[in-house]
């Protein structure tokens, strides 16, 4: 019994000093200015919430021609719902150089330093890709890479005739005899020296 008295009587108190707390009016008017400026702050805050720019949202995906120029951008379509292929590495990002809306095509500024024209119906995702460490990460041992999928690398010129056109002959030789020989790939085709290994050229 004692003790629900006290409980009640403590309630009451804290409730007293409540509704005075918020009754009480302002002593001077630093408070009265502070108070003001506290809540000016609050409903700038707000309204910028209510007001802020989707195309400047990190995070948003939308098509190029409702982004502004000079906007970083990542996971980019070639083509229009086709899905991101371009710029999907971590810490990678690209810069819209063009402005989308002036022209269907947009000039885009490629982490490699290359700049590709892409159709503004194509779509990107604002901002840059977490995890910049990425590249600066060391792999402990030879095990790491290969749980990776990263398989080991054999020189040519440590295999057999049999296995590489390097192979064979007395040291790290990779000619037949004293004729000298070109660069070439485990399937016997020239890989250096100028000589020409992707597509031919499209002629216009």
């Amino acid at each position: 019994m004692a003790f629900s008295k006290a409980r009640m009587a403590m309630s009451s108190t804290l409730l007293t000093k409540f509704i005075h707390s918020a009754i009480r009016p302002l002593s001077t008017s630093s408070d009265a200015f502070t108070s003001l400026s506290r809540n000016s702050t609050t409903m700038m805050n707000q309204m910028q919430m209510f007001t802020l720019d989707p195309s400047s949202q990190i995070g948003s995906c939308m098509p190029l021609s409702m982004m502004r120029i000079g906007t970083l951008i990542h996971n980019i379509e070639m083509n229009p719902s086709q899905g991101g292929k371009l710029v999907r590495a971590a810490g990678t990002s690209a810069k819209i150089l063009k402005e989308p809306k002036a022209s269907r095509y947009c000039l885009i500024r490629l982490p490699s330093g290359k700049e590709k024209l892409i159709d503004t119906r194509c779509r990107a995702t604002v901002g840059t890709v977490s995890n910049p460490e990425h590249k600066a990460k060391k792999l402990r041992k030879a095990g790491q890479s290969r749980w990776l999928g990263r398989r080991p690398v054999v020189r040519g010129v440590a295999m057999n005739p049999v296995d590489h056109p390097h192979g064979g002959g007395e040291g790290r030789s990779k000619s037949s005899g004293s004729h000298g020989r070109c660069s070439l790939t485990p399937w016997g085709k020239p890989c250096k020296g100028g000589y020409k290994t992707g597509p031919l050229k499209r002629r216009k």
